[in-house]
């Protein structure tokens, strides 16, 4: 029997080119690992009506934890307009299958790693060390939107707070309203999670950022909760940022930064920035961590234009399998795995066309695999 047994889920596009070049590292590495089939994506929203199938739900518990290769998401409209016959008209509604398994498995904790290794010609600089921490489950992303609005609703908004005054006047079917939750316990989390990173991997610092002056309760609520969980560290200093401002100084001076931590859609954006200044999306990898599983991911779409061509960059990937074998604790094959990486990008013989080379997905794997 193997020591892991992990779920297989390419998703969509490009997904599975990506997943078969991780698939020639793990070999390589001869994690003793059995890969479990899971469906999930784009064409079982179209074919079944649920991008997310019970019977993949059912799979995962009896895994470790799962490698995930891309999703296609599409606006509401496209997405029902491209449902088979048999399902348009039901009222079903397409919601990311990601986002699901993070609120159906409480992975609490969206860890992105974004690091510049030397010889990359996408480099923004060769001095970048970024990790930002997203909570994961709420947010805007919770799910908790309207529209059309109820009057019921709307005049119980009204009721407790006269800013929704303003919208009396808009008809119900031309307002929607997205709720921004924020929780305590949530905030707590993350911020603790990014404290404990910063001190189990020597980072000074720790930088909430939010929105305090605007949002004053969501973002007020996780500031407050930040200060409260820094002062069990005392050695690690926590600086507080505005997200807008966070964004220029991120280009301004990266390396004034290494440890981030924020909420979702706010983690959402600044961590695409933080890929794009080492290299892109196709150096992104992540991990959505909870207390008893997990599910990794590159941070990139599906690509739907480049499916089967193995044409894409598969580092993120590649980087990726290196933060599942971390949280498995096979730190020895991790470290081998990234050192691997770091070499090939610094050769600079084997390289993808976003690199300006001329190599498949599958031969940076397999020059990756070489340097193990």
């Amino acid at each position: 029997m193997a020591k892991y047994k992990i779920a297989w889920m390419p998703g969509d596009g490009i997904g599975k080119d990506v997943m078969d070049a991780a698939r020639i590292v793990l070999d390589a590495l001869k994690l003793d690992a059995e890969y479990i089939d899971a469906d999930i994506g784009w064409e079982f929203w179209c074919e079944e009506g649920n991008p997310l199938p019970e019977r993949t739900l059912k799979i995962l518990p009896e895994t470790k934890c799962a490698l995930f290769g891309a999703i296609t998401s599409k606006p509401k409209e496209e997405a029902e307009a491209e449902l088979a016959p048999a399902f348009k008209g039901k009222g079903l509604k397409y919601s990311s299958p990601i986002v699901g398994l993070r609120q159906a498995f409480n992975l609490h904790t969206n860890l992105r790693p974004c690091k510049a290794y030397p010889g990359n010609p996408l480099n923004y600089r060769d001095d970048i060390d970024l990790v930002v921490f997203r909570e994961n489950t709420e947010d805007l992303y919770a799910g908790v939107e309207f529209h059309p609005v109820a009057d019921d609703l709307r005049a119980k908004l009204s009721e407790h707070n006269k800013n929704m005054k303003k919208f009396d006047k808009v008809r119900a079917d031309e307002i929607a309203i997205s709720c921004r939750i924020i929780t305590k316990p949530a905030s707590r989390t993350i911020v603790t999670s990014a404290f404990e990173y910063a001190k189990k991997y020597g980072y000074s610092s720790v930088t909430l950022v939010e929105k305090p002056n605007v949002l004053r309760e969501t973002s007020g609520l996780m500031t407050r909760t930040a200060r409260e969980v820094a002062r069990g560290y005392p050695g690690i200093k926590l600086y507080e940022a505005n997200i807008d401002a966070m964004c220029m100084w991120l280009i301004k001076n990266p390396k004034d930064y290494g440890v981030m931590v924020t909420s979702n859609m706010f983690g959402d954006i600044i961590s695409d920035l933080c890929a794009q200044l080492v290299g892109g999306l196709g150096f992104a990898s992540s991990g959505n961590i909870g207390d008893n599983y997990a599910v990794f991911e590159p941070t990139h779409g599906s690509a739907p234009k480049y499916a089967g061509q193995y044409k894409v960059n598969p580092m993120a990937m590649l980087l990726t399998v290196k933060l599942m074998l971390d949280w498995l604790g096979e730190t020895s094959m991790a470290t081998r795995l990234e050192n691997s990486i770091a070499k090939t990008i610094k050769d600079g013989r084997v390289r993808t066309y976003d690199m300006g080379g001329t190599n498949t997905s599958l031969e940076v794997a397999e020059a990756v695999a070489r340097g193990l």
